[in-house]
């Protein structure tokens, strides 16, 4: 069954307008289908962590609560996929997953890779980006990675994008 959408927070929601192609993401949509978005994130600044990625569910939800049965197990197995390749194609040692849901009410969870080398003080996913060796990197090592995942997926679960 289909939930409700506000219309007035789906036409002021970011990420309602990433889906729509009016904002762009460095490297494009590592993932697509009619019921789930995957892309690296990119903040302002010039370099950003390299493998932070968001899952994002395509209809304007604002959480796990208000998802349909289909839309739940796609983004519980692309979770679980996404996660994989990060581990596989970039070297991730942990991978650190979470929704939120304060600031931003279009559900979406945070995907953040943990390398190797990372300093203990640093094993949080609020701290491992503020540690003076972590990989960043600008639009262009984003675009890289990101091919690298796509490719990972392709191969590994035959996805056509």
């Amino acid at each position: 069954m289909d939930m409700p959408i506000n219309n007035q927070a789906e036409q002021n929601c970011f990420i309602c307008e990433k889906h729509k192609g009016n904002i762009t993401v460095p490297g494009g949509a590592i993932y697509e289908d009619e019921l789930i978005y995957v892309g690296h994130v990119h903040w302002d600044a010039e370099e950003t962590y390299l493998g932070y990625v968001m899952i994002d569910i395509k209809r304007h939800v604002p959480g796990l609560a208000e998802l349909t049965e289909d839309e739940a197990k796609a983004f519980g197995l692309i979770t679980s996929r996404v996660s994989k390749a990060l581990k596989e194609s970039e070297g991730a040692e942990h991978i650190y997953s979470f929704v939120s849901g304060n600031g931003v009410p279009h559900l979406h969870m945070h995907i953040i890779p943990r390398y190797p080398n990372t300093p203990k003080e640093f094993w949080s996913p609020t701290e491992v980006a503020n540690w003076t060796g972590a990989p960043y990197g600008d639009s262009e090592k984003i675009k890289k990675l990101c091919e690298r995942i796509r490719k990972y997926m392709v191969n590994e679960y035959a996805y056509n994008k």
